[in-house]
């Protein structure tokens, strides 16, 4: 039902695809059945000269090691006891990623119910990039792996025309990065994480 997009989709520049990343299908293979969202949400961080990245300064720690990766490379990390998931992007060596912080649920409903809690209403299974990992079985061991790979994936969805654009959300302490408009979204979709 669903293919693997090419790898050439995330040679595009960083804040291209970060947009381009919308509408596009965050799809996973699970031994119980098929999970499946579209991208509704994405922040981009820019790397070295990006306050809010984990690569700000060109830092390469082993966590932020597959940054400096090809594009399309998966890059995982814990926040408090969340598993988020991002895209890296960018050449070679430019520590660039973008965050994919909510999906909208299109495959799957019954297996994610279960994986988030069957009495929850369904735009909280997914409307955060802590939510979606747990609601799609994503968990660290697809650091490193490539979205062009089965089985987690990304699939060729329908492009998103109404995109909102702002600035990202959580990062606080980031000075001036906290302004920068990184952050897409559909517009008006009930799972985005937080509309402004």
């Amino acid at each position: 039902m669903f293919t693997p997009i090419s790898a050439d989709f995330f040679e595009a520049p960083t804040l291209e695809l970060s947009r381009s990343l919308l509408g596009q299908i965050l799809v996973h293979e699970l031994p119980q059945g098929i999970v499946a969202g579209r991208i509704v949400e994405t922040e981009a961080y820019m790397g070295a000269e990006d306050r809010a990245a984990h690569s700000f300064g060109n830092r390469r720690t082993k966590r932020t090691e597959v940054m400096f990766g090809k594009p399309g490379l998966v890059y995982t990390y814990q926040m408090h006891t969340h598993t988020l998931i991002n895209v890296v992007s960018g050449p070679v060596d430019t520590p660039r990623a973008i965050l994919i912080r909510a999906v909208e649920p299109i495959e799957g409903i019954d297996l994610m119910a279960e994986l988030r809690g069957k009495h929850m209403p369904i735009k909280q299974w997914t409307s955060g990039p802590g939510k979606l990992t747990k609601a799609m079985g994503i968990t660290m061991d697809y650091y490193g792996h490539h979205f062009t790979e089965r089985p987690l994936y990304i699939a060729e969805g329908d492009p998103v025309h109404a995109v909102a654009v702002g600035p990202r959300v959580g990062i606080g302490n980031s000075e001036e990065a906290v302004h920068y408009p990184y952050r897409f979204w559909e517009s008006n979709n009930p799972f985005v994480s937080k509309f402004r």
